[in-house]
C-alpha cells in the first residue's frame, strides 16, 4: 500500500495519531505517560511546535499540532523515536513500539480546530474510561478549562479566543461546547482523500503544495485524483439523484457524511445507494 504524502509548510495544522505495534499498549503506567509528555515538551521546544490539544490513551495518542516551521517529519522522528528508546530501555524490551508511521491529517484551522479540540478530549469518554472529560488527567481538557495550569508546550489561548475574549468566560463556553459533543459523529466522517479535513478550496490549496514540493511518483493514487467538483455539478450532469451521489463519491472528494448532508440523507442511506449501484455494474 502506498504511503500517504507528508505535506509540510509553515503554519500547517495537523491531527496526529500514532498507535502501538499490533495495537499493544504504549503506556504501561502513569510514569510512561509522564515520560512521553516530557519528551513531547522537549520536541515542541526544539522544533518550535504549538500544541492546541492532546490526549494520551492506552495504545495510541491524539495531538492537534501547529508547525510554524515546515518540520513535522523531523520532529515526529524525534518524538516517537526517543520515546521508543526510553520505553524499551525501561521495560527491558526491543523492537518497534509503534505500528508503522504516524498518521497526519492536514486540518483547515479556521473550520475544524475547535471541532478537533473537542473530539480529541472526548476520546476517553467515548472509550468508556470516564464519564466526563475532566476525569481523565492525560488530556489537555483540564488545563483548557482552568482546573490545572497548562503545560509549557500547550497553547490554550488561541482555542479559547474562539469562544470569548476572557479566559474565564471562554473556558466556560468551551466546556459547554465539549459537553454538547458527546455522542456526535466524528469530524473525520468529512475527511477528504485520506488526509485532508477541510472544504474544497482547502483541499485544492493543499494539493497545490504537494504539486510544488514533490513528484507525482511520491503521491498515492487517492491523492493524485483531480480536485472534486461541487456536488451540485454532479447533480446537474446526472439523470438521477442516485447517479449524482455515486459520481460525487467516486470523485474521491467527499465522504458519505458530506454527501448525505448535501442531499439531506443519513450517511448509511448514501452507502446503500452506492452499494446498490455497484451491484448493477
Amino acid at each position: 500500500m502506498a504511503r500517504s504524502l507528508r505535506i509540510e509548510f509553515k503554519g500547517a495544522l495537523y491531527h496526529l495519531t500514532s498507535r502501538g505495534n499490533r495495537r499493544e499498549e504504549i503506556y504501561l503506567h502513569d510514569k510512561d505517560r509522564w515520560n512521553f509528555l516530557r519528551i513531547f515538551s522537549e520536541t515542541c521546544e526544539h522544533y518550535n511546535w504549538i500544541c492546541h490539544a492532546y490526549c494520551l490513551m492506552g495504545n495510541h495518542y491524539h495531538i492537534l499540532l501547529e508547525t510554524p516551521e515546515a518540520n513535522l517529519s523531523r520532529g515526529m522522528r524525534q518524538l516517537n523515536g526517543v520515546y521508543t528508546q526510553r520505553f524499551n530501555r525501561k521495560h527491558d524490551r526491543v523492537g518497534h513500539l509503534f505500528q508503522g508511521r504516524y498518521k497526519a491529517v492536514l486540518v483547515d484551522k479556521e473550520s475544524y480546530l475547535r471541532e478537533l479540540a473537542r473530539y480529541i478530549v472526548l476520546n476517553p469518554v467515548r472509550a468508556g474510561l470516564v464519564k466526563k472529560p475532566e476525569e481523565w488527567r492525560w488530556s489537555s481538557y483540564r488545563a483548557t478549562v482552568g482546573i490545572v495550569g497548562p503545560e509549557a508546550f500547550l497553547n490554550i489561548d488561541f482555542l479559547l479566543a474562539i469562544f470569548a475574549d476572557t479566559r474565564p468566560e471562554a473556558a466556560k463556553r468551551y466546556a459547554k461546547f465539549v459537553s454538547k459533543g458527546i455522542g456526535l459523529p466524528s469530524p473525520f466522517e468529512k475527511l477528504q482523500q485520506q488526509v485532508y479535513l477541510g472544504d474544497e478550496a482547502f483541499v485544492e490549496r493543499m494539493l497545490g503544495f504537494a504539486g510544488e514540493k514533490c513528484s507525482l511518483r511520491e503521491i498515492p493514487k487517492a491523492q493524485r485524483r483531480p480536485a472534486a467538483k461541487k456536488i451540485s455539478h454532479y447533480l446537474e450532469t446526472s439523470s438521477t439523484r442516485d447517479e449524482a451521489i455515486c459520481m460525487a463519491y467516486q470523485s474521491g472528494g467527499y465522504s458519505l457524511a458530506a454527501i448525505g448532508e448535501h442531499f439531506d440523507l443519513h450517511y448509511s442511506r448514501v452507502s446503500r445507494i452506492i452499494s446498490q449501484a455497484k451491484g448493477k455494474t
